[in-house]
């Protein structure tokens, strides 16, 4: 897509980083144009004073534990504030919606996987419509080397195969009786792939390229991709930035 290659220009100095450092920086900047455009699209005076009465009702209820009825009142209270507060947090959500998905797609396309190393194995499968039987067949180019046989079985409405290859893009076809359906996928050393998958209209509904999924964070021996090394900094520097600027 357009702004994909858009954002690659953007961010290229970026990623001749370590993907860690290009994930926490990116989760960085993300969260500074969230709590600016926060700060100057909301009444940060009025939001303060929202925040700090919800506060003030939540310890009212934390002392009227043996007073139900009263509790529920002022509980109804919070949460009209808390609605309140909700609603004007609505703007800055909208504005940055958008470029917000953006990003996030772009990182997803990005750095979601491993790249398929020339001369390593890698496998790529293709899904059919329930109850399919029979036989597929798959066609390499010059430069992919077939391991096993290129006929399989369909098994579970499923087929198989494990490939390597030399460097480059390569383009698979998949036959399946008359229906023909074709899939590229990259092989190189710079860290890049295509979309996995590919939807299709014919009996073969998906050709998916087995892929390794990226970890780059072990936190506790808990490995993490992209998407939850992001969302553990960008928690930790939107906390950090609300405090410093002072939004509410």
């Amino acid at each position: 897509m357009a702004y994909y290659d858009f954002l690659n220009i953007i961010f290229a100095p970026l990623l001749k980083l370590p993907v860690l450092w290009t994930v926490i920086i990116l989760s960085f900047i993300v969260s500074v144009i969230i709590i600016t455009i926060t700060k100057y699209t909301t009444d940060q005076a009025l939001m303060k004073k929202l925040k700090d009465d919800i506060k003030e009702y939540q310890k009212q209820i934390k002392e009227l534990k043996t007073e139900p009825a009263k509790a529920m009142e002022v509980q109804k209270k919070a949460m009209e504030l808390n609605m309140k507060y909700m609603m004007h947090s609505l703007k800055p959500t909208l504005i940055t919606f958008v470029p917000i998905i953006l990003i996030f797609g772009w990182m997803s396309s990005t750095f979601a996987y491993e790249s398929i190393k020339p001369n390593s194995e890698f496998s790529v499968s293709i899904f059919f419509d329930k109850n399919t039987n029979g036989n597929a067949e798959i066609i390499v180019p010059e430069g992919v080397k077939l391991i096993g046989d290129k006929i399989k079985k369909i098994e579970n409405d499923k087929a198989r195969w494990t490939l390597e290859g030399d460097e480059g893009e390569h383009i698979l076809e998949f036959v399946y009786n008359n229906e023909k359906q074709q899939k590229s996928v990259l092989i190189t050393n710079n860290g890049k792939y295509i979309e996995p998958t590919k939807k299709t209209n014919g009996i073969i509904k998906l050709i998916q390229i087995d892929y390794k999924p990226r970890k780059i964070m072990n936190l506790f021996g808990w490995k993490l991709g992209w998407l939850g090394t992001y969302i553990i900094f960008s928690i930790i520097f939107t906390m950090g930035l609300r405090k410093v600027m002072k939004v509410y």
